[in-house]
């Protein structure tokens, strides 16, 4: 893999995609999508499953993070079971051109006591698939295992097993009326050369013009050139920068905060920002800027398996959130939704954020300023 650094130059629009697929997300979107010269708008408040049902964390003791093998065919149906708009997963590009979903840059086998693990662009797709549960009766895979960021590894052992997959398989075995939030995923400690990127981004998007039919697509990615070179390949899916939004730091300065994010979707015609949470409580003026810039504004973190914090986005203006419970924060959203059962001539005299029954707290304009500034606050505690 070449590591020679790289300016994103002219790159020609190939049209991969066809102009005026369907965008109708059936009885999750009853009015679509829109995707015109205005921007991108979201037509409602959405919530999206994180690599399907929920991210897989094995060391955890909450058994909802080791209940269905992240990024399968089984998590992807099992979300599709709750009232949510998107899922969202990892696709990347094996040796020989297979998109592959697989979230973490080295998959890791332990045999006889020795762990090894390879890049996935290192592997053919047969290499791929020999990982884990097989498909075949009968047929061992090699050891699963996931090495943590503190460098532990831990076996890959969850309540319900499913095998490894492809895009293509995500397209024509997933509920249908289901949208695909498909994050482009790229090593972060490699700087590659346009060439690699375009190879890549092409096999990716005749994978989505062959099988996405009527599904609704959202691409978004962390590396600010593939962000770039996707929006300019094809014109008809919106392209999402993914973001920490300040929380973390990178030698591409792209990466580093909301603003240089905000700064790269206006200069490139990106249709929206994907932020960690985090990074918008410690920074909530930029949730105007962002809108009134005319892009969408998704969120991802722990944060929002917090249906507390997932309704402050929403009331922030937040257009959707990238949740691991899914059962539980679609239920909450579901909820807050509903009008409230506080009529409106009541006021908020009798306390701050008033709750009757299971209906939404309700604030006034004043209290919604003091919780904005008292967020930022409360996350360096």
């Amino acid at each position: 893999m070449a590591l020679k650094a790289v300016h994103v130059s002219d790159v020609p629009s190939l049209n991969l995609v066809p102009e005026n697929p369907s965008l109708s997300l059936l009885n999750r979107f009853p009015n679509g999508l829109e995707m015109s010269n205005g921007g991108f708008k979201l037509p409602k408040f959405v919530v999206i499953g994180h690599r399907g049902n929920g991210m897989n964390v094995i060391q955890s003791s909450d058994r909802r993070m080791r209940a269905i093998k992240e990024n399968s065919i089984m998590s992807f149906n099992a979300a599709s079971s709750f009232p949510i708009d998107f899922i969202e997963f990892d696709v990347q590009v094996t040796r020989d051109d297979c998109p592959v979903i697989f979230h973490d840059d080295y998959i890791y086998s332990q045999e006889n006591g020795n762990v090894s693990g390879k890049r996935i662009p290192e592997l053919c797709l047969s290499e791929f698939l020999s990982y884990g549960l097989q498909r075949e009766p009968g047929m061992e895979g090699k050891v699963l295992v996931r090495k943590t960021k503190d460098g532990k590894i831990c076996n890959w052992e969850v309540e319900q097993d499913d095998t490894l997959c492809t895009l293509q398989e995500a397209f024509l075995k997933v509920e249908p009326s289901l949208g695909f939030n498909i994050e482009l995923k790229f090593d972060d400690n490699i700087v590659y050369e346009q060439s690699y990127l375009i190879h890549v981004l092409q096999t990716i998007l005749k994978v989505v013009m062959d099988y996405a039919k009527d599904r609704p697509v959202i691409f978004s990615t962390f590396q600010p050139d593939a962000a770039i070179l996707v929006r300019k390949l094809q014109k008809t899916y919106p392209v999402f920068f993914l973001t920490n939004g300040g929380c973390e730091f990178y030698n591409d300065l792209r990466r580093n905060s909301l603003e240089e994010a905000l700064k790269l979707c206006l200069e490139n015609g990106l249709e929206g920002i994907v932020s960690e949470i985090k990074g918008i409580f410690r920074n909530p003026g930029a949730v105007s800027k962002i809108k009134e810039a005319n892009l969408s504004l998704l969120t991802y973190g722990k944060l929002n398996n917090v249906p507390e914090a997932v309704y402050m986005q929403h009331l922030m203006g937040i257009d959707g959130v990238i949740v691991d419970f899914v059962q539980e924060i679609t239920e909450a959203v579901a909820d807050m939704m509903k009008p409230s059962k506080i009529g409106e001539e009541e006021g908020l005299s009798e306390g701050i954020g008033k709750v009757e029954g299971n209906s939404k707290p309700q604030f006034s304009q004043l209290e919604l300023s003091f919780l904005y500034k008292l967020i930022p606050q409360l996350l360096l505690l």
